[in-house]
């Protein structure tokens, strides 16, 4: 099979999204575990990039496939990536780089969550598939809109919560369905962003100060902003403190819940919550209309779900935990992030993302639990990989957007809780809109700058 020009490779990628996974033949079996013909091979683009960040580690993931392009609003730091890949087009505006390169199978989107929905949203219109980084928007309604046009627009798609092609997270399903610790109630999970808060709350600070520090060169600050409501540049937003600040990040839920409440989301088929309240902390009041907090924790309602009972879901970040539980042995103590199953008959336990330490506790417990014969296909590469090969058999990919859009939701329900601390907000999925609060409405969404839109 030659797919070597243009037409023909277009042609060979349409029609390989809706063969019916019944008569696929993996392209290992024909050639070989690995192998790629060089005419399968997809032609990808990355927008942003920059080194020693997600982008250069999911193009460097992709590497097999043709790199066609990278774009990046920032070329000092996205330099040493654009110098793995000589071949590729630079860029810095996506829009002038998708609408003028037709060769472009696929797209991966690894910028700061402001700017996720409107580079995937253009991206799916004209056809690439897609793999957009956690969280896979930076509101819900944009979470909503991008789930319904990839499905619309009959691409492959996947965003980046790579525990969710684990083999360990399919392990854990295997167990809650075999009821080895009977029926769940309970999730208690947590992390440590934002490192305890300290650092986010300097950065904010310095950034409301009267200084006005020039633009680097090589940073385009007015495409940084993309959707986002026009500020001055300073450092504390841009590379590396984006996350902490409303208008540019999700804060710890929306970054680390799409790894942490993946496995319960997966195992637990929880879907959207029906309830939810949040209380929290800044170590600085006055900034807290800007910045997320230091700390907090929210409290998620679940209702009855199949055979799965009504779920109490508790949240906690900025290095706040549980109580240690019984069933540990002395001076054992939780990871840094994670998360624990409360079942009628016994507890999980998992580490951040899933995909590591996934144990029945007590130890005496895990070591008699005779467990099930694993009945869920594993990933057989990457989560990057498993993405292309989607692009290529048609079957969707682990977390497509089907899964992470609504995976997207659950977390951004939770930050939107964080920001109207202290109120109980009932959530109706299939209106969607909160029937209790017209704030919380009027935050599931957002006010795109001029010249910015879906």
């Amino acid at each position: 099979m030659s797919i070597s020009n243009n037409n023909s490779r277009r042609k060979f990628l349409k029609k390989s999204v809706i063969i019916p996974p019944l008569f696929i033949v993996p392209r290992h079996v024909l050639g070989g575990k690995g192998f790629t013909a060089p005419s399968d091979k997809l032609n990808i683009a990355g927008v942003g990039v920059r080194e020693w960040g997600r982008g250069s580690n999911n193009i460097h993931q992709s590497r097999n496939e043709n790199i066609v392009a990278l774009c990046d609003v920032d070329f000092n730091q996205s330099k040493p990536t654009f110098d793995k890949y000589p071949k590729a087009k630079v860029y810095k505006d996506y829009r002038i780089m998708l609408d003028k390169q037709k060769d472009i199978d696929a797209v991966i989107v690894s910028t700061p969550d402001h700017n996720h929905a409107v580079i995937t949203m253009k991206a799916i219109k004209m056809g690439k598939h897609v793999y957009c980084e956690k969280p896979l928007t930076h509101t819900v309604y944009e979470a909503r809109e991008i789930t319904k046009a990839a499905k619309k627009y009959n691409v492959q798609t996947q965003m980046g919560n790579q525990g969710r092609s684990s083999d360990e997270i399919r392990k854990l399903k295997e167990w809650i369905d075999d009821d080895a610790i009977g029926p769940v109630r309970e999730l208690l999970a947590w992390t440590d962003r934002p490192i305890g808060g300290h650092a986010w709350d300097t950065f904010a600070v310095k950034a409301k100060s009267k200084e006005k520090p020039p633009i680097p060169e090589g940073l385009d600050w007015d495409l940084w902003l993309g959707p986002a409501q026009y500020r001055d540049y300073h450092p504390d937003y841009h590379p590396l403190s984006w996350r902490a600040w409303i208008d540019f990040g999700t804060g710890s839920m929306g970054d680390m819940g799409c790894h942490i409440l993946d496995p319960a989301f997966y195992a637990l088929e929880l879907g959207a919550p029906s309830e939810i309240q949040a209380t929290s902390t800044h170590y600085i009041p006055e900034i807290e209309s800007q910045t997320y907090p230091s700390a907090s924790i929210v409290r998620m309602k679940f209702p009855k779900r199949g055979k799965h009972p009504e779920l109490n879901l508790t949240w906690s970040d900025g290095r706040i935990q549980p109580a240690i539980p019984d069933e540990f042995k002395d001076g054992e103590q939780f990871t840094l992030s994670g998360a624990l199953f409360i079942g009628d008959h016994g507890k999980i336990t998992h580490d951040s993302h899933g995909a590591s330490g996934v144990k029945i506790i007590p130890e005496e417990k895990m070591l008699n639990y005779k467990q099930p014969s694993p009945y869920i296909s594993r990933v057989e590469t990457t989560h990057q990989g498993d993405w292309i090969r989607a692009c290529k058999d048609g079957v969707p990919a682990s977390s497509s957007f089907d899964y992470g859009g609504p995976l997207t939701e659950m977390a951004l329900l939770g930050m939107i809780a964080i920001r109207l601390k202290n109120h109980k907000l009932i959530w109706d999925s299939k209106n969607f809109k909160f029937t209790n609060n017209e704030k919380a409405n009027e935050l599931l969404h957002k006010t795109y700058r001029k010249g910015w839109s879906l």
